[in-house]
């Protein structure tokens, strides 16, 4: 901690330091449904989410498995982003996928 005097009239000034914590993390989810194949969850995963094939399909496979799967923690902004953006594709393709954001 810095100090610093004021001379005119003898007061100490003291800095305080901030103490800034990081912003929150959010974790991506993709949910199961019965409708969307596997084969266009990996296509999302891969292109969204910028994993190799076989990481994008462990991950459609733990979807398929356990109803959800994880596809990256990222700050607020961008994991909604993200969210949108497989949201819009998969509408687009006449795919009912979900995809969701939780605080990690």
């Amino acid at each position: 901690m810095a100090t610093q005097h004021d001379n005119e009239n003898g007061t100490v000034l003291a800095r305080q330091e901030q103490k800034l914590k990081p912003p929150p993390m959010y974790q991506v989810l993709l949910l199961n449904d019965d409708y969307t194949p596997m084969e266009f969850v990996v296509a999302i995963i891969q292109e969204y989410f910028n994993k190799d094939r076989e990481t994008a399909t462990q991950i459609m496979l733990k979807v398929h498995r356990d109803g959800k799967g994880m596809c990256g923690v990222y700050p607020k902004d961008i994991a909604s982003t993200k969210v949108e953006l497989v949201l819009t594709h998969a509408r687009k393709a006449g795919h009912p996928l979900q995809c969701v954001m939780e605080e990690a």
